[in-house]
């Protein structure tokens, strides 16, 4: 028969082995819920990754400050997914390249007609919202194909705001 002192040790690394085991199943656990939610975000995103600014303009407008143009608001449209609506807020002039306070959001509209009407949204794209040099967006809606679009960007430069509310297009 071993002495207490062996039957002690053997029991405490029992202990630590069964301590390890359970450590190795919590950090195997862990890190699959680490990488499942980290292709859980990377596949909720493809909306916004396949959102771009291009596709045929429907709208373009410009605000200035003493008589210069220091950003432009412009919607995009290309017929994919029923229909999608992106915005872009572009800095212009003296802008250009300088970090400012710079936003941009789309919204699609239950209207189906009246340019330049007060948008009723149904839908409406992430309000991107951020310190840029170049432009604030791209940003998305889709299913627009038989509905207006509104979109609302703007700039703060020397520090006023400028914005732009475009009320219903591409109706």
């Amino acid at each position: 028969m071993p002495p207490l002192a062996a039957i002690d040790v053997i029991g405490i690394r029992l202990k630590q082995e069964v301590c390890m085991h359970s450590i190795r199943r919590a950090m195997v656990f862990l890190s699959s819920l680490v990488m499942l939610t980290g292709a859980t975000l990377f596949l909720a995103s493809p909306a916004q990754a396949a959102t771009s600014c291009s596709g045929t303009v429907t709208y373009d407008g410009t605000v200035s400050r003493s008589g210069s143009v220091i950003g432009e608001l412009v919607i995009y449209y290309n017929s994919s997914n029923g229909g999608t609506n992106s915005a872009c807020f572009y800095h212009r002039g003296v802008s250009y390249g300088v970090a400012a306070d710079t936003s941009i959001q789309i919204l699609r509209c239950s209207q189906t007609s009246g340019t330049g009407n007060v948008c009723n949204p149904t839908a409406s794209s992430l309000d991107d919202r951020g310190s840029y040099s170049y432009q604030a967006g791209p940003v998305g809606v889709t299913g627009t194909a038989s509905h207006c679009v509104s979109a609302t960007g703007g700039i703060v430069w020397g520090g006023t705001d400028y914005y732009i509310e475009t009320g219903t297009r591409g109706c």
